[in-house]
């Protein structure tokens, strides 16, 4: 029986030969192809199987390592090979799951200082194992069942076989387990750590929030403040005004009586307009507070204090 390179078996069964096959059995005119992967160290997949062919039986590249355990049982050529080939994949996949496990232990010792990625490439390298661990039980019922006539013997000592990959498969889905909570744990961290800093800016906000109330109720102090400053200024400037034009030379014929009339006039009708509207009077009955806002605002500005007067400049 010589060997066979999985590129050969591929282009017999008429599938592309650079994607490995995605059924672990595969059925035509060329026979039956068993394949299933055997991951190494550096995370890579080497595909293995048999090729029961209608002429002869085939194992492919390369070949399974003789373990001596297939004597136990009484098997011999075609069905001793093919108990130490899967005999041997389940060794690898006890070797990676171990490695996989070994990995785990580091970061559950190391805690939060490993970033979160590499725990979850462990979780995505035992799954992985899992998959072809499998593909080879299905490729193991295959043997064990439809191809008994090639394999004589085999369904007496596939118990055995398949009883070692299904102890590394409980064992690769245990450390799945606890990889799947460490992630849950620190996703739980991530989250609590994520909702005290979204606390903190709420409270930064809320606080900027008060600020700028307390800024906009001072602002409009100083605007009532303002406002009345200019309705006294508009009722001074005008009898001003007038008392300027009155007492120019042109002026000098208007009589002294009508000077004082047309001022008085200017004084009082201005002063009354302005000061009996509604809201002049409401903008003064609430005076009192906006002067409290604008002495408010003045104490925060650090250059300025309200309760001490400014100093006064001599002549030069």
């Amino acid at each position: 029986m010589a060997g066979a390179t999985l590129a050969d078996a591929l282009e017999a069964f008429g599938r592309p030969t650079n994607e490995p096959p995605r059924h672990p059995v595969l059925q035509g005119e060329a026979g039956t192809l068993i394949t299933f992967g055997l991951p190494e160290r550096s995370g890579e997949l080497r595909y293995t199987g048999v090729w029961v062919g209608p002429k002869e039986t085939r194992f492919l590249d390369p070949a399974p390592v003789a373990t001596g355990a297939a004597a136990a049982h009484g098997l011999t050529g075609p069905s001793a090979r093919l108990f130490d080939l899967f005999l041997n994949a389940s060794r690898v996949y006890l070797e990676r799951v171990e490695e996989v496990d070994e990995r785990l232990a580091e970061v559950q010792q190391k805690g939060r200082t490993v970033p979160l990625s590499d725990v979850w490439s462990l979780g995505r390298r035992d799954a992985v194992i899992r998959a072809q661990i499998g593909r080879a039980l299905v490729g193991l019922a295959e043997c064990g069942g439809r191809l008994t006539t090639v394999f004589p013997g085999f369904p007496a000592a596939l118990p055995a076989v398949a009883g070692e990959l299904e102890r590394v498969q409980q064992l690769a889905s245990a450390v799945q387990q606890s990889l799947s909570d460490l992630i849950l744990l620190r996703n739980a961290e991530e989250a609590n750590r994520i909702g005290e800093a979204t606390n903190e800016l709420a409270k930064i906000s809320n606080r900027i929030a008060a600020l700028a109330n307390t800024s906009n109720i001072r602002m409009l102090g100083i605007t009532y403040i303002a406002l009345v400053l200019g309705l006294v200024s508009a009722a001074v400037l005008i009898p001003n005004t007038a008392a300027t034009i009155l007492g120019m030379p042109s002026a000098a014929w208007v009589p002294g009586l009508w000077v004082d009339v047309i001022l008085l006039l200017l004084i009082v009708v201005p002063i009354a307009l302005i000061f009996s509207r509604s809201w002049v009077k409401t903008i003064l009955g609430s005076l009192s507070d906006s002067e409290l806002r604008v002495i408010e605002g003045i104490r925060d500005l650090p250059e300025l204090d309200p309760d001490v007067p400014p100093p006064r400049r001599g002549r030069r």
